[in-house]
């Protein structure tokens, strides 16, 4: 019908849900309307989250302290509000190179094709999505007004229920407190648990678009919580690294249903990430490993995906070191100390980010 939406309206439409209900449940004790529009139009968070609750912001807008300057707020608000601008502009934007070209520009895909594109728009989505998150904890740094936390290092995640406990955490509480838990939970028995998962994480897929493939998204996750619940009441456990790896292959791979825009699009990737006829290696290779022809491998042009084969390589190892190696923003800003670190890791985001800016951007969440 080609409707012209606000930006990000689930996300304002979200908030004013949980007022509704929490007042509905006498959860509420402030109804002033001006109050109220400041909650809901609080801009840092207003389209693209974190989704918060009133009773986390309202007595925070009415404590009169937080309408004095707090140095120490704007210095640690600048500098989480750096990170995030970086991750967006910088990492997350030079992930969308690939990330498009393998989802949206060729047609078919070889098997080491169809894995980077994958994981470009695994950092991608992730960058880009914390990037924002970050930018408004900084935002509202700067009024002294404190966020949730809404990502904490996800892909370290050991299980998929520890993943959606770090991935869009408010979202996950939404989805908890005002479906899961009034639908029962899990007090009436094991068949409605699991019942109560799949709505839930159906519903999920559903807020993030009405299309097949996000309800399809939204489905494997419910299954992947349910097998995960039967998993932990047999007592296995997996090594760690083990559990981490296969928590995020397992993420990965149902990003595809998340971002390809049809569903015969998203199948065609998949096969090609799963087709072991299909590898390509580089032709510099063939020399020394020749003799995997043998077993149906070729060599090559094994990438045509956003240009140079050795970015996108390197790309995708720094997004791994990134990822699991390095403190996330909410560790480093715990730990923030104004000082001349801290000042010219702030300079070098800012520099980078506003120097990136000459590029088109896209807003992930714009339909969402």
């Amino acid at each position: 019908m080609h409707l012209v939406l606000p930006l990000a309206i689930s996300f304002f439409t979200f908030q004013q849900i949980s007022y509704l209900v929490d007042s509905y449940k006498g959860g509420t004790k402030e109804y002033d309307f001006l109050n109220y529009s400041l909650f809901v139009t609080f801009f840092p968070q207003l389209i693209a989250g974190p989704i918060v609750h009133h009773k986390e912001m309202m007595p925070q807008f009415a404590d009169k302290s937080n309408s004095k300057i707090n140095y120490n707020n704007i210095a640690k608000g600048l500098f989480i509000f750096s990170i995030g601008l970086f991750k967006k502009t910088v990492i997350a934007d030079t992930f969308a190179t690939w990330a498009n070209a393998g989802f949206d520009t060729h047609a078919t895909l070889n098997f080491i094709e169809a894995w980077a594109t994958s994981f470009t728009y695994s950092f991608q989505l992730y960058f880009d999505f914390s990037g924002y998150t970050d930018m408004a904890i900084g935002l509202a740094l700067l009024f002294n007004i404190v966020l949730p936390i809404n990502f904490f290092s996800p892909y370290k995640a050991t299980s998929i229920q520890d993943f959606w406990r770090r991935w869009h955490i408010t979202l996950s509480r939404f989805l908890r407190d005002y479906i899961y838990i009034p639908l029962g939970g899990s007090r009436e028995g094991k068949f409605r648990t699991y019942g109560n998962l799949m709505a839930t994480f159906i519903l999920g897929g559903f807020w993030h678009g009405a299309g097949w493939t996000f309800l399809f998204w939204g489905f494997l996750h419910g299954i992947a919580l349910c097998l995960h619940r039967v998993w932990q009441a047999l007592g296995f456990k997996l090594w760690t690294w083990l559990a981490i790896l296969v928590t995020f292959i397992f993420v990965d791979i149902t990003w595809v249903f998340f971002r390809a825009k049809s569903w015969d699009r998203a199948l065609s990737i998949l096969h090609s990430m799963f087709d072991l006829s299909n590898i390509v290696l580089p032709e510099r290779v063939e020399a020394k490993l020749g003799f995997l022809s043998s077993y149906g491998i070729h060599f090559g042009n094994w990438t045509n995906i956003g240009g140079s084969a050795k970015m996108l390589i390197l790309a995708i190892i720094f997004g791994l070191i990134l990822t699991f190696m390095f403190k996330n923003s909410m560790e480093m800003i715990d730990r923030f100390k104004l000082n001349y670190g801290t000042l010219l890791l702030t300079a070098f985001c800012l520099a980078l980010s506003f120097l990136n800016m000459y590029k088109v951007s896209n807003f992930l969440y714009f339909n969402f």
